[in-house]
């Protein structure tokens, strides 16, 4: 089994509205990229939430406007995240060199 799965949303939603699980993550990554997500223009809605603390899963919710798709808005955002982490890594690895000349 892959370590994401999705939901189809109802058949009004088409692919405007979707449910991802991902398998063995928390809080973590369901808050980053609900943050990162909820910000686009396109989204009317973005949430997360942990089904239960004895399960390692994390379900992602997304619902578009203006026909958009559900699934084009997590791949940005975790690209988006991507981005973010590696940038944060880049500033601690100078200020970690800088300090220990």
């Amino acid at each position: 089994m892959g370590r994401l799965a999705e939901f189809a949303g109802d058949e009004a939603s088409g692919d405007q509205s979707r449910t991802f699980s991902f398998q063995n993550e928390g809080h973590t990554l369901g808050n980053a990229l609900r943050s990162i997500i909820s910000q686009y223009p396109g989204v009317a809605f973005c949430g997360y939430t942990v089904p239960h603390p004895a399960e390692a899963k994390m379900h992602l919710r997304i619902q578009m406007k203006n026909n958009e798709r559900a699934v084009d808005a997590l791949r940005q955002g975790l690209k988006d995240l991507e981005q973010i982490c590696d940038h944060v890594c880049d500033l601690f690895e100078q200020e970690y060199e800088s300090e220990n000349r």
